[in-house]
This record gives structure tokens, C-alpha cells and sequence, in this order.
């Protein structure tokens, strides 16, 4: 067979592919109607079926004393490196259930990244900084996505059929379970907007530093 025979049979074959993938696009608002960002979207397939996990790397930097990005969503068996691009030290760690871990004072980046294998959500912080806090939410699904500033969370290569789906958020007020409901896929995508009621935000405010007036 020739070279471009394989590769019009390739071209084929992703063709194929992607015209059976479908997007669900979600709109988040807070209760008041506002759009709302950091959401984590996650659809499961009702087949039930187990896709591998995706061995890869992700980061969460430590920029201006703060965690960038505030919430990180990734699939379960993935690690999280946490370079710390600050001029002073942090010490970065986590109790949460899903994953308890602790990178003691330290600049630069840790040898070694944290990984993380079992979904759930896990908070990190900081023991030199308080204010310092993140959240990474560990998805069993390969079916993910975060809002953006416009509240919306876009997640493409889906099969068509039947998914859970369901809307996480740090300051949601109700259970993550209750947001869930179960929507049909269909070649041509689907659209959901959710409503989320949300707890006051109570992160430790940053302090001003000494001789610096407006800079934290």
C-alpha cells in the first residue's frame, strides 16, 4: 500500500472519529445570575465504562503569594509539580482525604511532582502564608472541564448517550451531588446552564506589607 493511500485511510479514520464526538458547552451562574468562573464540570458516561487514567504532569505555580490557578481540575493518575516562583519561601501542603502530602520550605520547584490518584477534592495551603489557598479537584472522568471568567466550560470529544453530569464549585453551598442531573448527548452536542447558590467567601484576607501601602 502506498504512503498515501495509509494516509488517506488515517485521514478517514480521524474524520470518522470526529464526527462522532460531541461537545456539551455549560453556562455557570452564581444565585444572583452573574457568571461564574472556576466551576468544574465533570459528564460520566452512563455505560459505566473506565477509561484509562492519563498518566500526565500539570502544574500549579506559586506566583505573588498566591496559588496559580486557584482551582485546578485533573483526571485521577495524574501528578501536579508545584514550582514556586516567588522570591521567598513556601511551604506547601494538603490534609484533604483524596491526597495528604507536604513539600516542606522550599524555593524553586521540587524534584519530584505530587501525584494523584484518587479522585475528590483536595484544598492546599500554605504554612508561612494563611491567605495562601487552592483547590485541586481530581476527576475519576476524562470528562472535564473549568469556566472561565465567562462562566462557560466547554467539553468536547464526547460519544453521543446518556451522561451524569454534575458542577463542583469551592464556595458551593449544597453537596456536589445534588447538582447532579442526567442529560442526553446527541451527535449535534447539548447546552445546560446551572445556578449555583454559593457560601460567603471566607479566605484570610491579605495583609499589607510593611512600608508598601497597596501592595500585598
Amino acid at each position: 500500500m502506498t504512503r498515501f493511500a495509509l494516509f488517506a485511510l488515517a485521514c478517514g479514520a480521524a474524520l470518522a472519529q470526529a464526527a462522532h464526538c460531541a461537545e456539551l458547552r455549560v453556562l455557570v451562574r452564581d444565585g444572583a445570575g452573574a457568571a461564574l468562573a472556576d466551576a468544574v464540570v465533570v459528564a460520566v458516561p452512563e455505560s459505566g465504562a473506565a477509561p484509562a487514567a492519563r498518566r500526565g504532569t500539570e502544574q500549579i505555580e506559586q506566583i505573588d503569594l498566591e496559588f496559580v490557578p486557584y482551582v485546578k481540575a485533573i483526571q485521577a493518575g495524574t501528578s501536579v509539580s508545584f514550582p514556586n516562583r516567588d522570591k521567598v519561601r513556601h511551604h506547601v501542603y494538603s490534609f484533604s482525604a483524596a491526597k495528604r502530602f507536604d513539600l516542606p520550605l522550599y524555593s524553586g520547584t521540587p524534584p519530584q511532582p505530587v501525584p494523584f490518584d484518587a479522585p475528590g477534592v483536595v484544598t492546599i495551603g500554605c504554612n508561612i502564608h494563611d491567605w495562601m489557598i487552592g483547590y485541586v479537584y481530581v476527576s475519576e472522568s476524562p470528562h472535564f472541564a473549568k469556566s472561565d471568567a465567562a462562566g462557560t466550560a466547554l467539553i468536547g470529544g464526547l460519544a453521543p448517550g446518556r451522561y451524569a453530569v454534575r458542577v463542583w464549585h469551592p464556595r458551593l453551598a449544597s453537596s456536589e451531588e445534588a447538582t447532579q442531573r442526567q442529560v442526553e448527548v446527541g451527535s449535534g452536542g447539548a447546552s445546560l446552564e446551572w445556578r449555583l447558590e454559593l457560601k460567603p467567601d471566607l479566605r484570610v484576607r491579605r495583609a499589607p506589607a510593611r512600608g508598601q501601602p497597596g501592595r500585598y
